[in-house]
């Protein structure tokens, strides 16, 4: 009974109507933020469901199409001039705020130019303290980085060519905020939320529920012009249990869940990472590339073990493990081997002519006795950091660096205090892995840019012929660019700062009454386009 009345609570609200024959005809779809959620404002988009929810409520002047190619979403299109430190957008004159009181007759007011300029001042204000100060600090000029010629004409002035910049600038950190409503409840904006998406906030009781309503004046529409979003509201609940949650959705409380969690796993999927024959006809399965490369890391600076320092120790060990035999029996087949370099498949750019590691114990057997450690003899155990979410996939390693005569020592500590030895070169050799922050094959190869401190570059990795290839690129068109990045990674792949293991794969599941919802290499949540039956 207290489950139906929350429900019709919910729908009262969300739609308004008065009877539940009106009721049933709108769609709400359902999902669940198992991390909870902290903050509605796009400034401090650093987690996963900030950006998930904030990618409903705002947007920015370019955007992602599924395959991860930037396209308009408030700018119509865009010019970048000769030297690239000129970036001039043309915006969309039919873009509105969401309505609130503030505004005149409550009614949303049209986004202009000077929007943005305030949005991302704001994002470099110390005052404001944003997590995604990081996008424009150091890049843009000093003295009026953003500029409004007019209405519908905004300029970004840098202070070095960055090629990525448009990638960046996807980002729910870029989204428009409206200044009136910013400054009228200064830090309680987190939980007003008025932006320009394709949904408007309801109601948000943290950590209990929170609910978001189609908005009616979406200015985007479908490719036969048909208005977005398609469905009516969208409801989110806060369990924090993978487990729970994964039952929900099988008993039709959620219409969708993200991932899987190790401890059920194999209740789920068969060890080639398919549906289990039971589920299907339940539960539909998305599974696509996912923009994530976990790896070991080698410290190249201030290294413990003096073995370490050989490149063809380091090569030794990339050629020791098989990744397709670690994936089959640890990941139930979810995840690409990674025999190639950082990027990962779902990275546009990403290249199979990097000259990777594949399973060669043999060459590996060969290249230990060249480095004057025949079969690991007069080489100390190596130390294996790792947390323990990650001791079967450790403990694979050791194991097969065992076979070709490298003792390994695993020590575990929570991910937090790892990440802390990481970043102070307290570490020789670590697990890792990195999820793009955007979709730019720069944004993997900043890892091994020797100026860059930890984090990114938590190998200490410093090699000039590379950093001059990086800088280069930065200035270069996309062709010119590709050939950089390739030659920048075979460098790097050659030096062997890394072990690349296995690119990630992504994992959503869905109910049957959803018949279409988008999925991309980023994980990206995008509800507007999404179809249920």
């Amino acid at each position: 009974m207290k489950v139906f009345q929350f429900f019709l609570f919910f729908c009262l609200i969300l739609i308004g109507c008065n009877n539940r024959q009106d009721l049933s005809r709108h769609q709400v779809f359902k999902l669940n933020l198992n991390a909870g959620l902290s903050s509605l404002d796009p400034a401090f988009s650093k987690d996963q469901s900030t950006m998930w929810m904030c990618n409903q409520l705002y947007n920015g002047l370019l955007q992602l199409d599924d395959e991860l190619n930037v396209i308009p979403s408030i700018s119509k299109h865009y010019e970048i001039s000769d030297d690239g430190l000129v970036y001039t957008f043309y915006l969309r004159d039919d873009v509105y705020f969401h309505d609130h009181p503030i505004f005149n007759s409550g009614k949303g007011r049209r986004v202009v130019a000077d929007d943005f300029v305030y949005s991302f001042n704001r994002l470099i204000d110390n005052s404001i303290a944003s997590t995604g100060a990081w996008l424009f600090n150091g890049r843009v000029r000093d003295s009026i980085p953003f500029e409004a010629k007019d209405d519908t004409t905004f300029i970004i002035h840098l202070k070095n060519p960055f090629r990525p910049l448009s990638s960046i600038l996807t980002l729910q950190y870029c989204s428009v905020v409206p200044k009136e409503i910013v400054e009228r409840y200064q830090k309680d904006f987190r939980k007003i939320a008025i932006g320009t998406g394709p949904f408007q906030l309801v109601k948000w009781q943290e950590n209990n529920a929170l609910v978001l309503k189609r908005n009616k004046n979406y200015f985007e529409t479908d490719s036969a012009g048909n208005p977005l979003p398609y469905i009516d509201g969208v409801k989110v609940s806060f369990l924090n249990d993978r487990a729970v949650e994964f039952l929900q959705f099988l008993q039709g409380g959620l219409d969708f869940v993200s991932g899987i969690d190790k401890s059920f796993i194999d209740k789920v999927l068969n060890s080639k990472g398919e549906l289990k024959d039971e589920l299907k006809g339940q539960v539909k399965m998305i599974r696509g590339p996912y923009m994530n490369t976990e790896y070991l890391g080698f410290s190249m600076d201030k290294v413990k073990n003096q073995a370490l320092k050989n490149k063809l120790v380091r090569q030794a060990i990339n050629y020791a493990i098989d990744r397709e035999k670690m994936i089959l029996y640890l990941r139930n087949g979810i995840g690409i081997p990674a025999h190639y370099g950082i990027v990962p498949q779902g990275v546009n750019g990403f290249n199979e002519n990097v000259k990777g590691y594949s399973y060669q114990p043999k060459l590996a057997r060969q290249l230990l006795e060249k480095a004057g450690y025949p079969d690991g003899k007069g080489m100390k155990p190596i130390v294996l950091s790792s947390n323990p979410n990650y001791q079967d996939l450790t403990e694979f390693i050791a194991k097969s660096l065992e076979e070709i005569g490298i003792k390994v020592e695993i020590q575990l500590s929570p991910g937090s205090f790892l990440r802390e030895a990481m970043a102070k070169n307290d570490v020789d050799f670590f697990r890792a892995s990195w999820i793009g922050d955007y979709p730019d094959v720069e944004n993997f190869l900043a890892l091994f840019y020797g100026p860059n401190s930890a984090p990114p570059n938590y190998t200490r990795y410093h090699n000039q012929k590379y950093d001059s290839l990086y800088v280069k690129s930065m200035q270069s068109d996309n062709d010119k660019s590709s050939k950089l990045y390739l030659e920048m990674e075979n460098i790097m792949m050659e030096d062997a700062p890394i072990v690349p293991l296995f690119y990630d794969e992504l994992i959503r599941f869905i109910g049957p009454n959803i018949s279409y919802m988008p999925s991309n290499a980023m994980n990206m949540l995008v509800l507007k386009s999404v179809k249920m039956n």
